[in-house]
């Protein structure tokens, strides 16, 4: 990816070889060099728009493992507050336990023995004062524990929730940085076009002024022509009569003259060449043994094709929705009519159905059974660039998806993004 600094310098190079040619001095060739310089801007917007989805498609990858880091905090957060009750609780039973044994009047030893009236009641007695002092002890322990790793597991989502915070707020500066250089490459291109508007127009112009010009010249050309025209065919007439009148007088001239005196002479003789029969040897018959050969026939190896997969039925009603949104206009995050991203497209199509999806195309990825490309029917998601663009099958070789910032929901096919095809599910 070229930065702003080497996209400037690229295009000024460009444009310096190409104002140094010839043919950038004729104003055709100026407007073919704003043309090539249209062209580069354009690459590096195009560039640039896939780059901004990749990393727009990134952040939202981020909030959604953020959401998920979020909302188990919030979880293992409830749940150490009720372990944090139950320990205070427990606590509360021991301490309260103790003073009870403290200040009640409680049985000593021998008040046990006396009020025994056997030695198994005194056993008894003995276990159930002892077991209600380690129940409660044991209670208090548990609670603590709990309590303990719930409060470690709290420390470390806390970590992990400050770990993808800094990641979203990273992607997010470098979507506004991707956005801002996008920014400038589109008002430059936008600047270079209209450049290439009016040298049209003011070609258009210039050309225009030449053909008026052009006519007139013309037309004097032509008036002048005509008269050197009519000035040779006049000559020429005067020519003419000279030419009869000398042919006339000559004529009369020989008519009045005596005749020339008669001569013989003599044919000359005549020679008579006989033919000369020549004869020409027969060619020898020659016997090439390569005509006799016969070439061996090749056979095509045979292939059986592999038995199809058992898909299920999928959501091809997706397809249809889908089409109703060609036109909405792309939106960072975007997951309504009023704009979308392309997996908020999915999610909000497949919405329509009631099926939930996630806000990512990851994540997307995950759901559903895998579909061989053969075997691609509506309605199911397709895959490219790595998981960070998805779109909705449509049949034919096409889908539905929301492609870049400054387009629109549109039909693509899918030969055209083959190179960076990964795969599709069928939900």
């Amino acid at each position: 990816m070229l930065s702003r600094s080497t996209s400037a310098l690229a295009v000024a190079a460009l444009v310096a070889v190409l104002v140094a040619s010839p043919l950038a001095a004729s104003p055709s060739g100026k407007i073919k060099a704003k043309q090539r310089e249209a062209q580069v801007v354009l690459a590096q917007v195009d560039a640039l728009d896939r780059r901004l989805g990749n990393t727009v498609e990134q952040w939202d990858g981020a909030q959604y493992d953020l959401g998920k880091v979020r909302t188990q905090l919030a979880k293992n957060r409830s749940h150490l507050t009720v372990a944090e009750r139950a320990r205070r609780q427990a606590e509360q039973l021991v301490q309260a336990r103790l003073v009870e044994i403290y200040e009640s009047d409680q049985p000593t030893t021998i008040d046990v023995v006396l009020g025994s009236t056997s030695l198994g009641d005194l056993i008894d007695r003995l276990q159930a004062e002892q077991s209600v002092a380690t129940s409660d002890r044991q209670l208090a322990k548990h609670a603590t524990q709990v309590r303990d790793e719930l409060a470690a597991a709290q420390t470390t989502l806390q970590a992990t929730e400050h770990k993808r915070a800094a990641s979203l707020r990273a992607l997010s500066s470098q979507r506004q940085q991707i956005g801002a250089m996008l920014a400038q490459r589109r008002r430059l291109l936008a600047s270079v076009q209209t450049q290439i508007v009016q040298m049209k127009a003011a070609e258009a112009r210039r050309q225009a002024a030449l053909a008026a010009e052009a006519r007139r010249r013309l037309a004097a050309e032509q008036a002048q022509l005509r008269r050197e025209a009519a000035q040779r065919a006049h000559a020429a007439e005067v020519a003419a009569a000279a030419a009869r009148a000398k042919a006339e007088a000559k004529a009369k001239a020989k008519a009045t003259a005596p005749p020339p005196p008669t001569t013989t002479v003599a044919p000359p003789p005549t020679t008579t060449i006989a033919p000369v029969a020549a004869t020409v040897p027969a060619a020898p018959t020659t016997t090439d043994p390569l005509a006799t050969t016969t070439d061996p026939i090749v056979t095509a190896p045979t292939t059986t094709a592999s038995a199809p997969v058992t898909l299920p039925a999928g959501h091809p009603e997706a397809a249809t929705i889908a089409l109703r949104y060609l036109g909405v206009k792309y939106v960072w995050g975007g997951e309504s009519p009023k704009g979308f991203d392309c997996s908020g497209l999915v999610a909000y199509v497949y919405g329509e159905l009631g099926v939930t999806l996630p806000h990512y195309a990851a994540a997307q990825y995950q759901l559903g059974v895998a579909v061989p490309r053969d075997q691609l029917q509506p309605g199911d998601l397709v895959f490219f660039d790595g998981l960070d663009h998805v779109g909705i099958y449509i049949g034919g070789g096409q889908f539905v998806h929301a492609p870049h910032t400054g387009d629109v929901v549109k039909i693509t096919t899918m030969d055209s993004y083959a190179g960076s095809y990964v795969g599709a599910r069928r939900i």
